[in-house]
């Protein structure tokens, strides 16, 4: 959902990989993932880009439903929401047990670092918060056709929806990183995840949304977002 791509081993960069008690944040600079210059600079992109083409998918995904018939104005909303719910537990999900999958070994550590520890390296690298576009495109496709078949002619409110939810993600956590805290009640996105990084990477795993943190447990406790 953020962070380099997952790549194959080879053609990686020299330095040691880094086990998650061992990354300390980093607030310049930008690690080195491959001696590959092209793989390396597929590493980096600009947020707008896949921002716009989750945004772009949701806005296709749910003209071409309305217009086609596949779908109707209430049950597109509907649907819509639906999509959007279901992306803040994938969000949570993800991020909880696949971005911080147990480095129990040095291949579990490596993947781990490649597609997240990373970012916990280099908090403030805005090149590394988001998917590069090809594999943007390749999310978005992929999310379609399995929607497609899973939900049928409800998956273009469904895609809508998720896709919708997913540049939403992309953008707040764009702006966590980014800029300092607003003085208004959206500081409360930057405090939770404030909590994920520099406190504890074991609570506080949503982003868009705390919702999951809430329902599963792993809110941060009182006395520590103080």
């Amino acid at each position: 959902m953020n962070s380099a791509p997952s790549s194959p081993a080879l053609d990686t960069a020299p330095s040691p990989v880094k086990t998650p008690d061992q990354i300390k944040p980093k607030h310049k600079g930008s690690a080195q993932l491959f001696k590959n210059p092209v793989l390396e600079r597929l590493t980096h992109t600009h947020i707008a880009l896949p921002v716009s083409i989750f945004l772009l998918t949701a806005a296709g995904s749910l003209y071409y439903g309305l217009t086609r018939g596949f779908i109707s104005g209430v049950s597109a909303f509907g649907l819509f929401l639906l999509g959007w719910f279901m992306f803040t537990f994938v969000e949570y999900a993800m991020h909880r047990y696949l971005y911080h999958i147990p480095a129990t070994t040095p291949k579990r550590a490596k993947f781990q670092y490649t597609m997240h520890g990373v970012h916990h390296e280099y908090p403030k690298d805005k090149t590394r918060l988001a998917m590069p576009p090809i594999i943007t495109v390749f999310v978005a496709s992929l999310l379609f056709f399995i929607f497609r078949f899973i939900f049928s002619s409800y998956a273009f409110g469904i895609l809508a929806g998720f896709t919708f939810g997913y540049a939403l993600y992309l953008f707040v956590h764009y702006a966590i990183h980014a800029y300092a805290p607003p003085k208004n009640f959206l500081k409360v996105w930057w405090t939770h995840h404030a909590q994920h990084h520099y406190r504890q990477d074991e609570i506080a795993f949503g982003v868009s949304s705390t919702l999951w943190d809430h329902i599963i447990g792993t809110m941060p406790k009182k006395a520590e977002s103080k």
